[in-house]
């Protein structure tokens, strides 16, 4: 691995880089804070995929485009003369000083739980008006909700027992079918979304993270389906000439690849 001084330097050639394709590059010099904004989101989501498939080669690649697009605002930003590079590290590094006293400070600890809810104290003291001000608006729904449940979980506002939240689990279900009987659309949709909210509140008591489970399905789902077409093309068949019967036959094949 690179030493600290190697890496140091690394950091060094691509600060230049960027102020040399900020001055010489046209598509560099067109960029502003809002075009850049839904390329970054993009490149998350990239690095999301990486990590889920835990490919390391792509993780480092993914990384380093993220990096760029620090790199691409900490040039900005100096140039409104706002902020560098440097305050963004210093600005991080402040906050992770304060928000840990445990290593910075006297202050004791027994566990993880501990360091969440002291993190979650000292937001509050630097001047959050609430504890989910740091959820942000965009987040997909699934992970709003998760980070929503993690944020009041941290102040002490949560369940006993995993127990419970499986008994809460079981109530909302009943009340979605409750309204599924009476037709209501609009009251069948706030039930759904109390259940959703139930479900993800009950794998953070089983430590399983939600959006990850679902994307593992997704992937699953899809590696079958694929199966599937490619089967059903190999016998010169289009999905529509197929029946569900047929269909099902090449699912299960793909169930046991």
């Amino acid at each position: 691995m690179n030493s600290r001084k190697d890496q140091l330097a690394a950091i060094d050639r691509l600060l230049t880089i960027m102020d040399e394709l900020r001055e010489q590059c046209p598509w560099d010099r067109k960029q502003t804070f809002e075009s850049l904004r839904h390329l970054t989101i993009e490149e998350t989501y990239e690095l999301g995929d990486a990590i889920l498939e835990r490919n390391l080669e792509e993780i480092k690649n993914e990384l380093g485009d993220l990096l760029l697009h620090i790199a691409f605002y900490a040039k900005l930003g100096s140039e409104e003369k706002a902020f560098d590079m440097a305050d963004i590290a210093h600005s991080i590094s402040e906050k992770l000083i304060h928000r840990h006293p445990h290593i910075y400070g006297d202050v004791k600890v027994e566990n993880e739980e501990d360091v969440k809810k002291n993190w979650e104290a000292l937001k509050l003291k630097e001047g959050k008006k609430s504890v989910l001000s740091g959820v942000p608006k965009g987040l997909p729904a699934l992970v709003k909700a998760q980070r929503i449940q993690d944020k009041v979980a941290g102040v002490g506002f949560d369940w006993e027992a995993p127990e419970q939240v499986k008994e809460k689990v079981q109530e909302e279900w009943n009340e979605l079918k409750a309204e599924i009987e009476k037709g209501d659309q609009d009251a069948m949709e706030a039930e759904f979304g109390d259940l959703l909210f139930s479900l993800i509140n009950y794998a953070r008591f089983l430590k399983i993270n939600p959006d990850t489970a679902l994307e593992r399905t997704n992937q699953k789902f899809t590696k079958r389906f694929s199966y599937l077409e490619a089967k059903a093309q190999a016998l010169g068949k289009s999905l529509h000439e197929m029946t569900l019967a047929e269909m099902d036959v090449f699912w299960e094949e793909a169930k046991k690849q």
